[in-house]
């Protein structure tokens, strides 16, 4: 059985996906871990920064044909594709910066997985692509909508609509990753990274992320309520009224920014 196993040192999470015997392929279990995983890291208040990696030889090769190969198309819909896309929105929305240590094949699934993060470092021997139209279905974990938003339309048609595989330069030339080092290093250069961003301002990290995803189209709708929510608790109005309930009295608001 298949984890997402969680460690922390200092400001930094690991979250390793671990199913190793499957090349980290998920299923429903697998899924409901990754977003306990998600739960863990964000409710731990000294994380500033959390990266994301495959235990053995992948970093992720999707969602595993078993899991869902023999669903009934409403099943499939709402129990895998809808189930799916939840929990990596989940992992997306992460109040901290994340880094996806693509330490093997990141396909399919794996690569809407490795998406998610806001910065992706690979390891020169990968290959990444979006292989489910050969399998008659489409990348349902927000392939055809939040890779189109960060790496741009016409290199997600090459690899939905014509099957195209990169390897890791190709897929740095093309902006899907930021960077590029040796076999076996992946880990290593994410903590590096890791730890320059956890010298930043947490409060001014936590809001440039909601701002950069709002500015690129991803959920404006969430960021401009969690960063409201944010300013209206800062000026003590929230915990004034929330005193007045518990109190039974008028609430004496202030206002005051």
């Amino acid at each position: 059985m298949g984890e997402v196993k969680v460690s922390i040192e200092g400001h930094i999470a690991v979250m390793t996906v671990s199913r190793p015997e499957k090349l980290n392929a998920f299923d429903i279990d697998m899924l409901k871990a990754l977003a306990a995983a998600c739960d863990e890291v964000e409710a731990n208040a000294s994380v500033r920064v959390a990266i994301l990696t495959g235990e053995g030889k992948a970093f992720s090769a999707g969602g595993d044909i078993k899991a869902w190969g023999d669903m009934q198309a409403n099943e499939f819909g709402h129990a895998w594709v809808r189930f799916g896309h939840r929990i990596f929105e989940r992992l997306a929305t992460l109040r901290m910066p994340l880094i996806a240590a693509l330490n093997g094949h990141a396909l399919g699934g794996g690569l809407e997985l490795a998406g998610a993060a806001d910065i992706r470092i690979a390891e020169r021997q990968i290959k990444i692509g979006l292989p489910e139209t050969g399998l008659g279905m489409i990348p349902g974990w927000s392939g055809t909508q939040r890779l189109v938003k960060r790496f741009g339309a016409q290199i997600v048609r090459r690899m939905v609509l014509g099957g195209e595989m990169f390897s890791a330069d190709e897929a740095k030339a093309n902006g899907i990753v930021d960077a590029v080092v040796g076999t076996g290093t992946s880990l290593a250069a994410a903590r590096d990274y890791a730890s320059r961003i956890a010298l930043r301002g947490p409060a001014a990290l936590e809001i440039s992320k909601l701002l950069i995803a709002s500015a690129n189209g991803e959920d404006n709708g969430a960021a401009v309520e969690a960063l409201g929510s944010i300013l209206a608790a800062k000026t003590g109005d929230l915990k004034e009224g929330v005193s007045a309930f518990a109190e039974k009295r008028p609430a004496q608001f202030k206002g005051e920014w």
